[in-house]
């Protein structure tokens, strides 16, 4: 009896580890926090209701970006401390945007390509969504970073896209710092502006600057790898002729 029941959890632990391998096999993270999220992603995938779909988990995504402008508007006209607002928006985005892809996988029901164009388009609507609430936010002298933060991180996307392109490997990352890192240093520096106030400017701007760094080191790399590929086909048409 004893070592049925053993036998049993040991084959529910396979298939369990199985699960979750394939949870993360469509992509490559490099992030800092990729393990804790990673440990996260596979206990949750596991408790979300089935009746809550891939689909259902993006709109929750936008959900949560719809409340961090909802939070940047009611502190401009209200409060500073409805900024707080945007903090838990920022995780509703994490869960949503994090979890649509990976139950699917979980589940054994992807739709690789109608999920992949879904979750680009609806990242791009959540970053103009958060830039938007900075807009309003802001003091004037200052609106222009909102204009330039989602340009910066439409050149990140793009980058990532080209990337997938040449090599194959999807990675949603910029060595070690990716959407997480990024929703985390945003929900510090709304909390640092709630308590002291207008310094959000400041971090915005070294934000900007900082990813105009990463983007530009980036786009380096990535010109290499569409090099290394043309050589590496013009080389494969030269053997077969």
């Amino acid at each position: 009896m004893e070592e049925n029941k053993l036998r049993e959890n040991s084959l529910k632990d396979t298939i369990d580890s199985t699960d979750l391998k394939r949870v993360f096999k469509d992509r490559k993270r490099t992030n800092i926090l990729n393990g804790a999220e990673q440990v996260t992603i596979s206990y949750l995938v596991k408790r979300v209701p089935a009746f809550i779909s891939s689909n259902t988990l993006t709109f929750i995504g936008t959900v949560g970006s719809v409340i961090v402008l909802a939070g940047f508007i009611l502190a401009t006209y209200f409060e500073r401390s409805f900024l707080l607002l945007s903090v838990a928006g920022l995780a509703i985005n994490w869960l949503g945007d994090s979890l649509d892809g990976r139950i699917a996988y979980y589940r054994n029901i992807p739709r690789k390509w109608f999920g992949f164009s879904l979750d680009i388009i609806m990242d791009w609507v959540s970053t103009v969504l958060i830039g938007l609430g900075y807009l309003v936010y802001a003091r004037n002298e200052y609106e222009l970073i909102a204009f330039v933060f989602v340009a910066l991180y439409g050149w990140a996307m793009i980058i990532s896209q080209l990337r997938y392109k040449i090599t194959d490997i999807y990675s949603i990352d910029s060595g070690l710092v990716g959407p997480t890192e990024v929703r985390v240093i945003l929900a510090l520096i709304i909390i640092i502006e709630v308590i002291f106030g207008h310094l959000i400017e400041y971090f915005a701007a070294a934000m900007c600057i900082t990813l105009f760094i990463i983007n530009f080191v980036d786009t380096r790399k990535l010109l290499k790898l569409g090099d290394i590929r043309d050589d590496t086909e013009r080389e494969a048409k030269r053997r077969s002729a």
